[in-house]
C-alpha cells in the first residue's frame, strides 16, 4: 500500500469509530427519556394465570389487556412522568441508571442476580485455568484431531442447540465458551467461531424449542395453550434452523481456516494465538492433575445439566457449582503442584478471572437502566413501557390476519431490546397478543410461535444481553464487531422467521 493510500485509511479509521457498547446504552437511555415527556404513562391490573407442566401446576401474574387505562390528573388530562436529570433519595434519574441498574432485581434476575452470576463463573473459571489443565488438554486434543477438526463444528454445534431446545441453555454456555474459543483459535478458526458453535447454537435451540419451560411452557401457559403442544413442528423448526446455522458457521469457519486475516476477531484473538504459538512445538505432559480437573470440570458441567432439567436450578444454583467447581480445581491443582499452584494462587486467579467480565456485568446493570428510566417493567406501575406495548397491540389488532401474525414476531424482536429474559417477556407480552391473535383471526399457538422466534433470534445481537456480552468479554470481542458479523446472519434468520410466519397462518398452525 502506497504512502497516499496509508493516508486515507488512517483518516478513514480516524474520521468513523462504531461507538462502544457503553456509548450506545447511553444514548439509548437519553432517547428512553426523552420518551417520558412525549409519551404519557399507562398500567395493567393483573391476574394470576395457573398452567400444567410437567404434572405440575405452576403460576404466572399476568397483566388483563382490557384493563388498560391511561393515568390522569384532576383535571381528566394524560399525565406524563418526564424523568428528571438526577434524582436523589434513591429514585432513578437520567444520570443514575447505572448504578440504579446494577442494584435493581434480585439473585434470581436481572441485574443483580446476572451481575453476580457473570463475575462468579469468571472467578471459578479464572481459577480453573490458572492451573493450566485446560490449555495442556487442548494441546493434546489440537495433537489427536489433526486432520478432523471440521468435524467438531457440527456435533458441537449441534449438541448446544439441543442445551438451548431442552432446558434454555444461555448463561450455562458461558464456561464452555471460554474452554472451547481459545482451543478453535488454535485449530485455525477464530473467535467468532467459537461464540457461532457455542452462544449461537443454545439461541436457535432457545427460538425454536419444543420443550423450553422457560419459555415455550410459560408463553403457552399464559396464552391458554395446552403446554408443549405443536411440538411436531416446533420440532422441524429446530432441525431447520440448526441446520442452516451449521452450514453457516461451518461455511465461515472454512473460510477464516483458510485466511485468519479476514476475520473481525482477527486483532482480538492475537494473544490466544500467541499463546498457541509460543506453545506448539512444546512438548505436552498432560499429566493426572490434569485429567483430574478436566474430569472435575466435566462432571460439574453434568450437575449443572442434571439440576437445571431435574430441579430447574437457576442463577444462585449454577453459580454454586462452579464455585464448587473452581475450589476443588483449585485444591487439586496445589496437591499436583500444577503451574506452581500455590494456595493464595485459587484467590488471585477468582480476582482475575471476575475481573475478566467484569465488563459484561456493568453492561447487564446499564442495560437495566434503560428499563428503569421508561418506569419499570410493572404492568400495574404508570409507566411509558405499558402505554407503548398496549398502543401497539393495538396497532396490531387493526392488519390482515397474516400481516398481524408477522407483525407480532417483528414487535417480540424489538421488545427483546429491552426486556431479555424469555419468562419476563412472555409474562408481559403474551396476555396482549394471545387476545389479538383471536381478534385477527390466527391461532394462538402463531402468536406463541411469534414470541419464541422474535424474542431468541434477537438474542444474538442485541447489546443489552448480559449472557451475548459475557460471551463478547470470554472471547475478547468489541459488540460492534460481532454486530457488523451478525448483521449477515440476522437478516437471513428474519427472512426465513417471516416466511415461517406467513406459512404458520395459512396452514392454521394450533
Amino acid at each position: 500500500m502506497s504512502v497516499e493510500n496509508k493516508t486515507k485509511e488512517q483518516r478513514k479509521n480516524k474520521s468513523w469509530q462504531m461507538p462502544d457498547t457503553y456509548v450506545i446504552i447511553f444514548f439509548v437511555v437519553l432517547f428512553a427519556a426523552l420518551l417520558t415527556y412525549l409519551i404519557p404513562v399507562g398500567q395493567f391490573e393483573t391476574k394470576d394465570i395457573t398452567y400444567v407442566y410437567k404434572g405440575v401446576e405452576k403460576s404466572r401474574t399476568v397483566p388483563i389487556p382490557e384493563s388498560f387505562k391511561i393515568l390522569t390528573d384532576d383535571n381528566g388530562n394524560s399525565v406524563k412522568n418526564g424523568i428528571k436529570w438526577f434524582e436523589p433519595g434513591g429514585g432513578v434519574g437520567i444520570v443514575n441508571y447505572a448504578f440504579e441498574g446494577l442494584v435493581s432485581g434480585s439473585k434470581w434476575g436481572s441485574a443483580v442476580g446476572v451481575v453476580a452470576f457473570i463475575l462468579v463463573i469468571g472467578g471459578a473459571f479464572g481459577i480453573i485455568l490458572r492451573t493450566g489443565a485446560v490449555e495442556t488438554g487442548m494441546m493434546a486434543m489440537i495433537k489427536k484431531t489433526k486432520g478432523a477438526e471440521s468435524a467438531i463444528i457440527p456435533i458441537l454445534f449441534a449438541l448446544f442447540s439441543i442445551g438451548g431446545a431442552v432446558f434454555g441453555m444461555g448463561e450455562e454456555a458461558i464456561p464452555f465458551a471460554m474452554i472451547l474459543v481459545p482451543i478453535l483459535i488454535g485449530m485455525g478458526y477464530d473467535g467468532i467461531t467459537g461464540i457461532m458453535i457455542t452462544y449461537t447454537a443454545t439461541q436457535i435451540g432457545f427460538a425454536t424449542s419444543w420443550m423450553n419451560p422457560f419459555s415455550v411452557a410459560i408463553a403457552q401457559g399464559v396464552s391458554g395453550v395446552p403446554v408443549m403442544s405443536g411440538a411436531g413442528v416446533r420440532f422441524s423448526l429446530w432441525v431447520f434452523f440448526t441446520t442452516i446455522g451449521i452450514i453457516y458457521t461451518w461455511r465461515y469457519a472454512k473460510k477464516i481456516k483458510k485466511d485468519p486475516t479476514l476475520s473481525l476477531s482477527y486483532e482480538s484473538d492475537k494473544q490466544y494465538r500467541e499463546d498457541f504459538k509460543n506453545k506448539e512445538n512444546i512438548e505436552v505432559k498432560f499429566e493426572m492433575g490434569h485429567k483430574l480437573i478436566l474430569l472435575t470440570v466435566f462432571l460439574g458441567m453434568i450437575w449443572v445439566i442434571y439440576g437445571v432439567m431435574k430441579y430447574e436450578y437457576y442463577l444462585p444454583e449454577i453459580a454454586t457449582q462452579f464455585f464448587v467447581m473452581g475450589i476443588v480445581s483449585g485444591v487439586i491443582g496445589i496437591i499436583f503442584n500444577l503451574n506452581n499452584m500455590r494456595l493464595n494462587d485459587i484467590a488471585s486467579s477468582f480476582r482475575e478471572g471476575a475481573k475478566d467480565l467484569l465488563g459484561a456485568a456493568l453492561v447487564v446493570g446499564m442495560a437495566k437502566g434503560i428499563i428503569l428510566v421508561l418506569g419499570g417493567s410493572d404492568p400495574t406501575t404508570p409507566t411509558v413501557l405499558n402505554t407503548v406495548l398496549h398502543g401497539i397491540g393495538n396497532t396490531i389488532g387493526s392488519l390482515p390476519a397474516a400481516v398481524s401474525a408477522w407483525f407480532m414476531f417483528v414487535f417480540q424482536s424489538v421488545f427483546n431490546f429491552f426486556v431479555v429474559s424469555g419468562s419476563g417477556q412472555a409474562a408481559l407480552t403474551m396476555p396482549l397478543m394471545a387476545p389479538l391473535a383471536d381478534l385477527v383471526g390466527v391461532t394462538r399457538q402463531v402468536a406463541v410461535l411469534a414470541f419464541q422466534l422474535g424474542d431468541g433470534f434477537t438474542n444474538l445481537i442485541v447489546p443489552t444481553s448480559g449472557c451475548l456480552m459475557g460471551m463478547l468479554a470470554v472471547a475478547r470481542l468489541d459488540w460492534s464487531k460481532w454486530a457488523k458479523f451478525q448483521l449477515k446472519f440476522q437478516g437471513i434468520l428474519f427472512v426465513l422467521s417471516s416466511i415461517v410466519m406467513i406459512l404458520a397462518v395459512m396452514i392454521g398452525y394450533n
